[in-house]
């Protein structure tokens, strides 16, 4: 425990989510360089890491020519114990009117665009997209290791998307998240470090160490868990910490939060808001309470730090609900980022086989 205690040092890049503007040529090669950079360094083969070049370097390319302006997002991904790249492409161009005819190679607006988009769903195991005409389009593409073979590795009970980026200004993260699974039972934390930069990760870095450690063998419930927590973070600046826990055996949810951390849960049904109280974990921690949901199949959780506004609506954004948790993110972060702080957005949803859904109904998946 000591050793989680004192872990102090943000994780090396290899571990981190990152963030590249994508608007020109020369922004293209920066984004394909990082790609390859940690796909080596995370141990792909020759083929696996120019097949991820690619994919990057036609989702840049569809933002320049299409929309101008976006960015690309990538981060290292784990599935029993293979190791993955999710890349997300994401713009607020003029979005998609056909996908189906536009996956059709040949099928081209400026020259390229039906022949890049259809290499990116080819050399990608995983493929799923959201677009609105006139609203932007974002792409989600998983490029696994080699061990992978030419298959998806075995899909876990739970699919899980997130970004979590810092202040632009800043190198590191102060926002943290984690999860935590063993059969039918997983914990989900996110934590918000106060301020930005290397102090304010200290702090999420050390809550997310301490939800792997906490409890071997068994995810950790919330009110126990900050409690923990507290005393951990005693020695940095303290966080935000909010911790859910859901049991899919007993269909049932457990929540507590501590600070500025919003979470709801939906389903077909109805939107649940989550309570968090005031204070700080590791600082001021007036009030632990924990609330018990139900919690039924189809059910999204989303989880996000005070980078991002409160104003959301899914019901604006047809199909967005039944696409990848990593889009949901996506388009969270894109469209409700406030740009003034690090920014966390989680999306859980217990697996369900789906195809990709636009906003006009045509599954690309």
């Amino acid at each position: 425990m000591e050793a989680v205690l004192n872990h102090l040092e943000p994780p090396p890049d290899i571990l981190r989510q990152r963030s590249f503007p994508i608007g020109e040529p020369s922004e293209i090669a920066a984004a394909r360089r990082a790609g390859t950079e940690l796909a080596r360094r995370i141990g792909f083969d020759d083929v696996r890491a120019g097949q991820l070049a690619i994919v990057i370097s036609e989702a840049a390319t569809n933002i320049v020519k299409h929309a101008q302006r976006g960015e690309i997002l990538l981060r290292k991904v784990l599935r029993g114990g293979t190791s993955g790249i999710e890349v997300l492409a994401i713009d607020s161009g003029p979005g998609i009117g056909n996908v189906r005819q536009h996956m059709q190679d040949g099928h081209s607006t400026t020259g390229t665009y039906g022949v890049g988009l259809g290499a990116m769903r080819r050399l990608s195991q995983e493929f799923d997209l959201y677009t609105a005409p006139g609203k932007g389009t974002v792409l989600m593409m998983v490029v696994w290791g080699p061990h992978a073979s030419s298959a998806i590795p075995p899909s876990p009970n739970w699919q899980i998307g997130a970004v979590c980026l810092p202040l632009a200004s800043e190198q590191v993260c102060g926002d943290a998240w984690n999860v935590v699974c063993e059969g039918h039972e997983l914990s989900l934390m996110v934590a918000d470090g106060l301020g930005h930069g290397p102090l304010a990760a200290r702090a999420s870095e050390t809550a997310s160490a301490l939800l792997e450690n906490s409890t071997p063998g068994l995810p950790p419930l919330p009110a126990p868990f900050i409690e923990l927590a507290h005393g951990a973070l005693r020695a940095t600046r303290g966080a935000a910490l909010a911790v859910a826990h859901i049991d899919s055996a007993r269909r049932e949810l457990r929540y507590c939060g501590v600070g500025n951390i919003a979470a709801c849960a939906f389903d077909a049904h109805q939107r649940r808001h989550l309570l968090s109280h005031n204070g700080i974990v590791g600082s001021n921690l007036r009030k632990l309470q924990e609330f018990r949901h139900p919690w039924q199949l189809g059910t999204t959780l989303i989880m996000h730090s005070d980078g991002l506004h409160t104003r959301w609506d899914l019901e604006q954004y047809p199909g967005l609900a039944q696409c990848h948790p990593s889009l949901v993110a996506a388009v969270l972060y894109r469209d409700f980022a406030r740009g003034r702080d690090d920014v966390t957005v989680v999306v859980l949803r217990e697996h369900e086989e789906h195809q990709a859904v636009t906003a006009e109904g045509t599954g690309a998946a």
